[in-house]
């Protein structure tokens, strides 16, 4: 198997059995909501937040054991979202990672509770990384940039702008702008991604060599984050929804604007794949920085995964950063 295929699965592992071991019990009462629950967050899912997280936090030879907490929380708060973005009064969808959503196999009230209860447990995980040694103002950092992704200037604004646009009824001469298409998306799907790698640095030493890091780190994460969406938007278009694991062609159907609906397909490809180079960009910058500011070496783990070069469409870089561009590689180029 690849270097990065291993890397990619050995954390996918770790991820699955920490958010299990996160969540209670379906048999515990009250079982309808934690059952709930367990069929939204188990299951399915590329946890491309958690990983981001993750290999940030490696990138910078940080806590091991907190980043794995604040992964989970991110994919808990990422699961709560799609609960919640599925139901009838918002994109009111059935299919949702290859199985039925939420609210058509528990009801709409108890998907309303699942995602209030995957919220609440994200941050009460994100809180516990001061058990792992993080320190209580790198901890708190941690939770005001959840709180702040997820938020009206994130991710529920970012719906709402959303939910504006799709209930406007606007004239076909006066289409949704590409500046608020762009602007929606990097609240709605781009802040959580970004947060995903500030709580990376979060886990990390609090050093100057983090200090260092952060900059180029945020710009990679700002255009991954954007990528994403435009992906996203494409895969609509040419995808199936057994492939996808939700129900293609919704976008178009609903006749919400996309980058596809305002660019046309190949040029929504061509700034899904300029975005790329930018994100790898960023990181060849960061890598120029050694030494001091970025590890030569991963932590041994790390290091033993990556014994063998992996192939990335980046330039050649320090190995403490290649599972980052090939998360990179993973969003731009994936297919579903």
């Amino acid at each position: 198997m690849p270097a990065q295929n291993v890397w990619m699965e050995k954390r996918l592992d770790a991820i699955e059995q920490a958010l299990a071991a996160s969540l209670p019990e379906g048999e515990l009462a009250p079982t309808r909501l934690h059952e709930g629950m367990r069929h939204a967050v188990l299951g399915g899912g590329k946890r491309v937040r958690a990983l981001l997280c993750l290999a940030a936090a490696e990138a910078l030879a940080g806590n091991a054991a907190a980043a794995l907490k604040a992964a989970c929380a991110l994919e808990l708060m990422h699961a709560y979202s799609l609960v919640h973005d599925d139901m009838p009064s918002m994109d009111n969808d059935v299919l949702r990672r290859g199985k039925p959503t939420v609210h058509v196999a528990f009801g709409e009230a108890t998907a309303l509770l699942v995602g209030d209860g995957l919220q609440a447990l994200a941050f009460e995980l994100l809180s516990s990384i001061t058990h792992e040694g993080v320190a209580s103002n790198q901890a708190l950092a941690a939770m005001s940039t959840l709180a702040r992704a997820v938020g009206p200037a994130g991710m529920v604004g970012g719906q709402a702008i959303d939910l504006a646009i799709a209930g406007s009824a606007q004239p076909a001469d006066t289409p949704c702008s590409l500046e608020t298409l762009q602007a929606m998306h990097r609240m709605k799907t781009g802040a959580l991604l970004q947060a995903a790698v500030e709580l990376g640095l979060c886990c990390g030493p609090d050093t100057g060599a983090r200090d260092a890091s952060a900059p180029q780190l945020r710009r990679f994460a700002a255009a991954i984050g954007l990528a994403f969406q435009i992906v996203d938007d494409v895969l609509d278009v040419e995808a199936d929804s057994a492939t996808l694991g939700k129900t293609a062609g919704k976008d178009r159907a609903m006749a919400k604007p996309t980058y596809v609906s305002l660019l046309g397909l190949n040029e929504a490809r061509r700034r899904a794949l300029a975005l790329h180079r930018e994100a790898l960009q960023s990181l060849e910058v960061l890598g120029s920085l050694q030494p001091p500011s970025l590890p030569q070496a991963l932590p041994p783990l790390s290091r033993a995964l990556l014994s063998s070069p992996p192939t990335s469409s980046a330039s050649p870089l320090p190995p403490a950063l290649q599972p980052l561009a090939q998360l990179a590689d993973l969003i731009v180029h994936r297919k579903s």
